[in-house]
């Protein structure tokens, strides 16, 4: 069966080629004819040539997505919100993985702001500075990260934070031991705005974010006084749950622990973990329609709401 072309469209819809072209890329056309070249588009299986329609408008019709580190559910979560919402507006999208490298981030923004319409970008490490200097505001929107003057969508660290601070103060806590994440990441200056203000929380050495970061943050929160630890992410909640458990620590019995993100995870472990969840598919979904203009206006910073989750892992500490 010979494929539909758009010359068949448009001689089904009594107009031109270009008209066709202008009605299926968001062109100037009239409301009764765009829907009526959709239907038919629609009806005969039509799907436009992404290469071809790229010359008509000047736009390749993909978008770049930058991640620090895939193995970390928290990004691939966020992936996917980027591209199910890119799928519903035909666009493609390349996603590069940095491995937590400021620089490879700032070569992955020069590359795929060359190549694409435009780029969403979770960048954790890289200096304001830098990100001003090689991002194009125009084309260019943050994913979990705020930078002034670039648009951004990001999740209510400080609200989620506090949610999982007073959870455990109201379940008798007094001495929480937070295990932070790398000194330089957005995030993690965050949380510690927060928590330097509450005298019940200790800070320790903060660690990488990453499940082997938890594990080697187990002990030295065990030899402190702490009856609860708050970690930075799942991640390292995770590390410290295994790492307890092969020392044969109850928890919540002998010490809570809580996490951040809520990763899929994070209900799978044993005991299913107390967390923060961050609405991470919706933050790629969001940041999609704040790039392509659907919504908001370049420089626009959005806040999506967190809340805490109690499970297993978090109760009163011994008596």
């Amino acid at each position: 069966m010979a494929r539909t072309t758009v010359q068949d469209v448009a001689r089904e819809a009594g107009v031109s080629v270009s008209t066709v072209s202008r009605a299926l890329t968001g062109g100037t056309v009239s409301a009764s004819t765009r829907e009526a070249v959709q239907a038919i588009a629609a009806r005969l299986g039509y799907q436009p040539n992404r290469a071809a329609r790229g010359l008509i408008t000047g736009r390749t019709g993909n978008l770049g997505l930058i991640v620090p580190d895939l193995r970390n559910p928290f990004f691939a979560d966020v992936a996917k919100g980027v591209t199910a919402r890119a799928r519903a507006v035909d666009y493609g999208v390349f996603i590069t993985d940095t491995d937590e490298d400021p620089v490879a981030e700032l070569e992955a923004l020069a590359s795929l702001g060359r190549n694409t319409d435009g780029v969403l970008l979770c960048s954790p490490r890289s200096p304001d500075a830098d990100l001003r200097k090689a991002a194009d505001p125009a084309t260019t929107v943050l994913l979990h990260r705020r930078v002034p003057g670039l648009s951004s969508v990001v999740a209510d660290i400080a609200d989620g934070i506090g949610q999982a601070v007073r959870h455990l103060i109201a379940s008798g806590h007094r001495r929480i031991a937070y295990v932070g994440g790398p000194e330089d990441s957005w995030a993690a200056r965050q949380r510690l705005a927060v928590l330097s203000e509450v005298p019940e929380v200790m800070v320790l050495d903060p660690v990488a974010p990453t499940f082997e970061g938890g594990l080697g943050a187990a002990d030295p929160v065990l030899a402190g006084p702490a009856t609860a630890v708050l970690a930075y992410n799942d991640l390292v909640a995770l590390g410290l749950l295994h790492r307890l458990a092969a020392r044969g620590v109850p928890v919540p019995g002998r010490i809570s622990v809580v996490g951040f993100d809520d990763v899929s995870l994070a209900a799978m472990s044993h005991p299913p973990l107390t967390t923060v969840t961050v609405p991470k598919d919706r933050s790629g979904s969001v940041g999609l329609d704040l790039l392509l203009g659907h919504t908001g206006a370049p420089g626009d910073q959005m806040i999506l709401p967190t809340h805490l989750v109690v499970r297993g892992s978090s109760d009163a500490p011994p008596s």
